[in-house]
C-alpha cells in the first residue's frame, strides 16, 4: 500500500466518523425507540401494555414504601424511619389547602381559602413545626411517637397516605382524603400488624397547636380563643378565655373536641367516640400568636391485626350555618350568651338577620331594618313604658304635698302615703319600669351576637371598615387607662346618643336628686367598656338609642298630659269596690293591710 491510497483510506474513515458522530440519535430518541420496541414485544406476547405499565408502578411504589431491612434490627422500633429529609405534599380543593409533612406525617398547615387575615394575608390555622399531631405507642415497653418519625409519602388524585414501616407486614398508615368542595378532611390511621409489639390495651393521640393571629386587635381575639369539646349526650362545654386552665375529659366519651379561636375553628371528631381525654390552653406572649392549644385522646387499642380510626377534621369558619351543617351540635362553638341570651339570639335575631341577609343588602343597611324591626315589635312596652312615667311625672306634684305634709323623718309612713295615693290613682309606680326590664335580655342578647357574628367579617360601612371590630378613629399611639390607644367614633356617637336619651327620659319621668345624675354616668362608664368592642355592636345601640327617642317623641306628640291627669282624678273620685284591681294593687293592699297589723301589735306591745 502506497503513501498515497494510506491516505485515502484514512480520510474515509474520518468522514465516516464524524458522520456517524454527528447523526447518532438522542437519548430521547434511544428511549423512545425502546419503548416502541418494549410495546411490540407486549403486544406480540398478547398483554395490554397499560396493564403492565400499572403494575409496574405499583410495585416501585410498594418497594419505596417498604424496607427490605427490619427496622427493629438498626436503632429499635421504626429505626428506619428516625431519619430522613423533609419534604411535603399538598392536597387542595375549593376551600381549603392543606399541607402535610413526611416528618410526622402530619398536616404542616391549613390555609382556609377565599379568607384574609385583617392584614391582607392568607387565613393559615397552623403551620410548620408549631404544630403536633400523631400516636403514641407502647412498643416493646418503649414510648413511641409518630410525631418523630420519618413517613413515606403515597399519594393519588384526593388521597395521600403516609406510611412508617416497623418491619415486614407490620406498618402504620396515616391516610387522608379531601372531597371537592368541602372542608372536611377524612383522616384515617390503620395500624398493621403492630398487634404483635404494641402493648397495653389503649393508645394516645395528640395534637397540639399554636394558632396565628387573623383579626385586628389580638386582645380581643384572645378573649373570644378557646378549645371546646363535648360528651356524648351532652352539650358542648369550653375551657377558659380568660387564663390558662387544663382539663381532663374523664365523665365520659368524648364526642368531638375543637381548637376554637375567634372567627375560625378547627374541629375533630371521631367516628367512635374518645374513650377519655385532656385538653390544656396556654395564652402566649408571643407576638402575632394567640393561645397555645392541647389535646391528648385516649384510643382502644383491641389487639388487632389491622386496627383502624376513623376521623374527620373540619377546618373552616365559625359561621353559625356552616357548622350546623357539621352535625353533632358544633354549630354551639358560636357563643349566644347565656340563657335566655341564646335562646333569644338563635331563635329570634339570628333567623331574622339571615332573612334579611337574603336581599343581598349591605350589612350596614341590615342592621338598620333588623334594629326597626324589632322596635316595632317592641313599641307596645316603650309605649306602656312611656305612659307609666308619665303618669309618675303627673304625681308628683301632689308627691310633694304630701312629703312637705308627713315629713322625711318618718320614711315608712311616707312610704304608706305614697302607696296610698298609688292606689287612689290606680298607679303603678313600677309600671314604668317593667317594661324596660322585658326589653333588657333583647339589648343584651346583641351584646353577645355582634361580637360573635362571621358574617360581619370585613364587612364596611360607612368610615367603619371592619363591623365585626372596632373603628380606630382616633389613634392615640399610645395606650391611655379606661380608652386604650384608640377612640372609636361610632363608640362616642352610641354614647352621645344615650346621654341625649337619658336626658329626654329624665323630662318624661320627671327624675331628680340622684336619680337623675346615675343616668348620665353608666353611658361615660360604657364608654370605656364600649370602645374595643366591635363598630357593628355600637352602631346597633346607636339606632336604638336614637329609635327609642324616635318612638317617645312621636308617643308624646299623641299624649296629652291633661287628659292622663284627668283621668288619675277620675279614678280617685271613684268608690273603692268600683276599681278593677290589678295584680299590683291587690299586693299593694295586702301589704297595707299588714302595715296595719303591724301597727296594731307595736302599739299592744308598748
Amino acid at each position: 500500500m502506497d503513501r498515497n491510497t494510506f491516505t485515502g483510506l484514512f480520510l474515509i474513515m474520518i468522514v465516516l466518523a464524524g458522520f456517524f458522530y454527528f447523526n447518532k440519535p438522542s437519548e430521547a430518541e434511544m428511549k423512545k425507540e425502546r419503548e416502541i420496541q418494549r410495546i411490540d414485544s407486549l403486544k406480540r406476547a398478547g398483554v395490554n401494555p397499560a396493564t403492565e405499565e400499572k403494575a409496574k408502578d405499583t410495585t416501585t411504589a410498594l418497594i419505596n414504601a417498604a424496607p427490605a431491612l427490619d427496622s427493629a434490627t438498626l436503632t429499635g422500633p421504626f429505626g428506619a424511619n428516625l431519619t430522613g429529609t423533609a419534604s411535603t405534599n399538598v392536597l387542595e380543593n375549593e376551600k381549603l389547602k392543606v399541607t402535610f409533612t413526611n416528618k410526622g406525617g402530619k398536616i404542616a398547615s391549613v390555609q382556609i381559602k377565599g379568607q384574609e387575615s385583617y392584614h391582607g394575608k392568607p387565613v393559615v390555622l397552623f403551620d410548620g413545626d408549631q404544630t403536633k399531631f400523631g400516636l403514641e405507642l407502647n412498643v416493646n415497653g418503649k414510648t413511641v411517637k409518630t410525631d418523630d418519625l420519618f413517613f413515606t409519602p403515597l399519594i393519588s388524585d384526593s388521597a395521600l397516605t403516609m406510611r412508617a414501616t416497623y418491619g415486614a407486614g407490620k406498618f402504620i398508615d396515616f391516610i387522608y382524603s379531601l372531597k371537592a368542595n368541602s372542608n372536611n378532611l377524612v383522616f384515617n390511621a390503620n395500624l398493621i400488624g403492630l398487634n404483635q409489639v404494641v402493648q397495653g390495651n389503649s393508645i394516645v393521640l395528640n395534637w397540639q397547636g399554636i394558632l396565628k393571629e387573623q383579626e385586628k386587635s389580638l386582645t380581643n381575639e384572645q378573649h373570644y380563643s378557646a378549645p371546646y369539646y363535648k360528651y356524648a349526650d351532652e352539650n358542648p362545654d369550653h375551657l377558659n378565655f380568660a387564663k390558662d386552665e387544663d382539663v381532663a375529659l374523664t365523665k365520659g366519651k368524648v364526642e368531638w373536641f375543637a381548637f376554637k379561636q375567634h372567627f375560625f375553628s378547627g374541629v375533630l371528631v371521631p367516628s367512635v367516640p374518645f374513650e377519655s381525654g385532656d385538653l390544656s390552653v396556654k395564652t402566649l406572649t408571643d407576638p402575632g400568636v394567640v393561645k397555645w392549644y392541647s389535646a391528648r385522646m385516649n384510643l382502644p387499642f383491641n389487639q388487632l391485626a389491622a386496627q383502624n380510626y376513623s376521623m374527620s377534621f373540619y377546618f373552616g369558619t365559625n359561621k353559625f350555618a356552616e357548622l350546623k351543617e357539621q352535625g353533632h351540635e358544633i354549630e354551639k362553638l358560636v357563643e349566644m350568651g347565656y340563657w335566655p341570651l341564646k335562646y333569644i339570639n338563635r331563635f329570634v335575631v339570628l333567623p331574622v338577620f339571615n332573612f334579611l341577609e337574603g336581599f343581598g343588602w349591605n350589612y350596614g343597611l341590615i342592621i338598620l331594618v333588623l334594629t326597626i324591626l324589632l322596635k316595632l315589635v317592641l313599641s307596645p312596652l316603650t309605649y306602656k313604658s312611656y305612659i307609666s312615667m308619665a303618669k309618675m311625672r303627673i304625681l308628683k306634684p301632689e308627691m310633694d304635698e304630701i312629703k312637705a305634709k308627713v315629713g322625711e323623718s318618718n320614711p315608712t309612713l311616707l312610704q304608706q302615703e305614697y302607696l296610698k295615693l298609688y292606689k287612689q290613682v290606680g298607679v303603678n309606680p313600677l309600671g314604668g319600669c317593667l317594661p324596660m326590664l322585658l326589653q333588657l335580655p333583647i339589648v343584651m342578647a346583641f351584646f353577645f351576637f355582634f361580637p360573635n357574628l362571621f358574617e360581619l367579617r370585613g364587612q364596611s360601612f360607612l368610615w367603619m371598615h371592619d363591623l365585626s371590630t372596632y373603628d380606630d378613629f382616633i389613634k392615640f399611639g399610645v395606650h391611655i387607662p379606661f380608652l386604650g390607644d384608640h377612640l372609636s367614633l361610632m363608640c362616642i356617637l352610641m354614647t352621645v346618643s344615650t346621654l341625649i336619651y337619658t336626658y329626654f327620659n329624665n323630662q318624661v319621668s320627671g327624675a331628680t336628686g340622684q336619680m337623675k345624675y346615675i343616668g348620665y354616668i353608666m353611658p361615660i362608664v360604657f364608654l370605656g367598656v364600649l370602645n374595643d368592642y366591635p363598630s357593628g355592636l355600637n352602631y346597633y345601640y346607636f339606632l336604638a338609642n336614637m329609635l327609642t327617642f324616635g318612638q317617645q317623641f312621636l308617643i308624646k306628640s299623641m299624649v296629652n298630659d291633661e287628659k292622663i291627669h284627668a283621668t288619675l282624678k277620675e279614678n280617685k273620685k271613684r268608690p273603692e269596690e268600683t276599681k278593677k284591681k290589678s295584680k299590683f294593687q291587690a299586693r299593694l293592699d295586702d301589704y297595707m293591710r299588714q302595715q296595719e297589723v303591724n301597727k296594731i301589735q307595736d302599739k299592744k306591745n308598748k
